[in-house]
């Protein structure tokens, strides 16, 4: 054996014990006549001591040359540590070496593997498996792996059944760009990789399993940022004989169980928000309830008082910054900067201080009296000492703005605390959703969410107005899962196929499988799926994905690490039947 203990579990009760440990050099301290090497594994560190009179000369002389990074085993005593440090679990004791022996040497790594490391997150990724070993991202990883047991043993004492399905699929519309794999035995065909098992869990529910889950690889070919990746894990579930409210009921308990398991937290109310209200109240249909700041609809206290900029508005909307008034003239212009960003997209925004002795002071006081302003803060909720931040312009546009700005706003408040959790449901989403540039309608979540009883027929002439049968679980302004109960039958599934622009041919070819499945007895079904590394980074107290995953890609998709993707040659391309056609 290799070590008869590892580095995180010795102690004084160890004391005179003979031990082998195994291990990487984090550091070493050379007084001449003495040599302290501290000794790191998973699970600690534990400090190593060669001296000159209790050491040969030669294995001094060793212990000298050992570099950061160098694999080692050693063999030796347990002894009282002289200067003992609290803030180690092995600080009592350190081992007196008697043998050592260098299992691997290493070169000087590029940046330090200790918790505040020097190395840019570019450097740190191409040499990921040294980041590993610096405990930030040890723990994020044992902490994913922690969250995923309970996950899965939730579910299986639940009596859901672990079922795998395939990866290479066919490429299916669901929204985004499918990777596509080429068939070497099938010339000119193509596989896609996984978006979702979707048709997969609804060919089970067909197949009788009744309650379904799986921890699985997806993949989608979109643009990045921190919280994407191009291959992402879910949390996928499914279920037979159930109806929306069944869905909520058993993954408000997952929810319940991992708030309570992971960080501690007793979470009873799981609110019920409607999709309108979210993106009337909030801006977005995944709104944070940590805080308030609600937005106020201005329109009937603000147009018609000579101020342009709001009559040509299709929306007026404000919210109340809380203690905001404290803001001084050039703090308040930096505000303004921000939302003029190309990534927020506001010309500008009107403000109104609600002062203590209960007047305001706007900064269009030459369109509105006072009287005016003191409506504003009664319909943004506005305290004497807060500040009424107010955008205009076309509905969708701004609410999408002040959202923006109310988070923003919020987070230098220090109004999202990552160890405060509060999750809701947001529910009724349009069925269909309205392209701008196109002019036609796709489905906002996948073409096999369910309308709501009695208003299929609204698709013929009100198409907008249809609410589906979909749910989205919302923690903390991110949303951790969503889903719908499914369409279950052949007529519903070709009408709704045909209202979104597939001929009787294409969705056939497209979907045919499923439906022929649908005319075999297909029992109701629904299901939803977590987004595991997003839920995983909310439970750590974190927002970005890329952190709790082992070998992350960056915003470009590529991995540094690995240098992918790469180019394949010629050999493996007449092979594949594929010829290049690549532009300058």
């Amino acid at each position: 054996m290799y070590r008869s203990h590892n580095c995180g579990e010795l102690n004084a009760s160890h004391i005179n014990t003979e031990v082998t440990l195994a291990g990487w050099v984090q550091k070493s301290r050379d007084k001449g006549f003495i040599v302290w090497i501290d000794l790191r594994d998973r699970y600690g560190i534990t400090q190593l001591v060669f001296d000159e009179e209790r050491t040969s000369k030669t294995m001094l002389e060793q212990a000298q040359k050992l570099g950061r990074e160098f694999v080692i085993q050693v063999k030796g005593t347990v002894i009282e540590r002289a200067s003992k440090n609290p803030k180690m679990t092995t600080g009592d004791i350190e081992i007196l070496v008697s043998e050592l022996n260098i299992l691997n040497e290493a070169l000087v790594p590029p940046f330090t593997i200790e918790d505040e490391t020097d190395g840019g997150e570019e450097l740190r990724m191409k040499y990921r498996y040294l980041d590993i070993r610096r405990n930030p991202v040890k723990d994020n990883l044992i902490f994913r792996a922690k969250v995923t047991q309970e996950v899965r043993n939730y579910l299986s004492n639940d009596g859901f059944i672990e079922v795998e399905t395939p990866y290479l699929i066919k490429s299916t519309p669901e929204g985004a760009r499918d990777f596509v794999v080429p068939s070497r035995m099938n010339a000119g065909q193509f596989y896609a990789l996984p978006q979702s098992p979707q048709t997969f869990k609804q060919l089970l529910m067909v197949g009788g399993m009744d309650k379904y889950f799986q921890i699985v690889k997806c993949f989608r070919d979109e643009d990045l940022r921190a919280d994407r990746q191009p291959e992402f894990t879910q949390i996928d579930c499914e279920m037979a004989f159930i109806e929306q409210e069944d869905i909520l009921n058993a993954f408000e308990g997952l929810t319940r169980h991992l708030l309570k398991e992971i960080n501690g937290v007793e979470v009873e109310k799981f609110p019920r928000m409607l999709y309108d209200d979210a993106m009337r109240l909030y801006g977005n249909d995944k709104p944070d309830i940590r805080f308030g700041m609600e937005f106020g609809e201005l329109n009937a206290v603000t147009q018609h008082k000579e101020f342009g900029v709001f009559n040509n508005a299709e929306l007026v909307v404000g919210i109340a910054v809380p203690g905001g008034n404290t803001y001084t003239r050039k703090e308040i212009d930096k505000i303004i900067d921000w939302v003029k960003r190309p990534q927020v997209g506001a010309l500008g925004m009107i403000y109104s201080r609600c002062n203590d002795d209960g007047t305001f002071k706007s900064s269009v006081d030459k369109f509105y009296d006072q009287e005016d302003l003191e409506k504003w803060a009664e319909i943004t909720g506005a305290k004497p000492g807060d500040l009424v931040c107010v955008l205009s312009g076309d509905t969708n546009k701004v609410r999408a703005q002040l959202s923006a700005l109310r988070m923003e706003l919020a987070t230098r408040l220090g109004l999202r605390d990552p160890k405060v959790f509060a999750p809701l449901w947001v529910i009724d989403f349009p069925l269909l959703e309205l392209d701008e540039e196109t002019g036609h309608y796709h489905a906002m979540h996948h073409p096999f969410t369910s309308p709501k009883p009695g208003q299929i027929e609204l698709l013929d002439t009100n198409p907008g107005d249809v609410k589906a049968n979909a749910y989205d679980l919302v923690l903390n302004g991110n949303e951790i899962g969503g889903g719908s109960i499914r369409i279950h039958d052949k007529k519903t599934q070709a009408i709704m196929l045909k209202h979104l622009g597939f001929s009787e041919e294409e969705a056939k070819a497209q979907f045919g499988f499923l439906m022929d499945a649908f005319e075999y007895g297909a029992p109701p079904h629904g299901g939803l799926a977590f987004g595991l590394d997003r839920l995983v980074s909310i439970l750590g107290g974190q927002e970005t994905i890329r952190d709790f995953i082992a070998f992350p890609k960056n915003n470009s998709g590529r991995d540094v690490m690995i240098d992918a993707p790469a180019p394949i040659d010629d050999e493996q391309l007449t092979e594949l039947s594929l010829k290049l056609n690549l532009k300058s």
